[in-house]
């Protein structure tokens, strides 16, 4: 397989509802980041987690669909998310009921969005972005 480019990726949390502003869901994100760089999966080059979306800069190991990593680890974080809320018995967790045939909740929205990061200038671009996210004013 050819190496993928280095990517761009924001999940957003569905409705934009501001679960994330727990620091165990960020830690839950956090962890499952640092599984992917541990075995070898992928290699973070930066991200921030915000209370309804996160951004992360990425290059998926050559070897590996980038759309499976993502998937699953969206899928892992959200499974983890919901265990916790079930486990505390939290009514934050109707929220996130959905009519849906393969499943009856859901946390990230449907088609994170995912961009290629061609060239250093880009890719620095991004980084400064993500970097000055959490101190942007609402609406800049």
């Amino acid at each position: 397989m050819e190496t993928h480019y280095i990517q761009f990726c924001t999940a957003t949390i569905l409705d934009w509802k501001n679960i994330l502003a727990s620091d165990k869901y960020k830690d839950i994100i956090i962890e499952s980041m640092r599984f992917l760089v541990d075995k070898g999966r992928a290699q973070i080059h930066g991200f921030v987690i915000m209370p309804n979306h996160m951004h992360v800069i990425w290059r998926i190991h050559k070897d590996l669909l980038l759309q499976d990593v993502q998937r699953n680890f969206l899928k892992y974080t959200a499974q983890q998310i919901k265990f916790d809320l079930l486990d505390s018995e939290s009514l934050l967790l109707f929220d996130f009921e959905v009519r849906s045939k393969d499943r009856r909740h859901q946390f990230w929205r449907r088609n994170p969005l995912s961009i290629d990061l061609y060239s250093p200038k880009v890719l620095e671009q991004k980084l400064n972005y993500i970097h000055r996210n959490p101190v942007q004013k609402v609406g800049s």
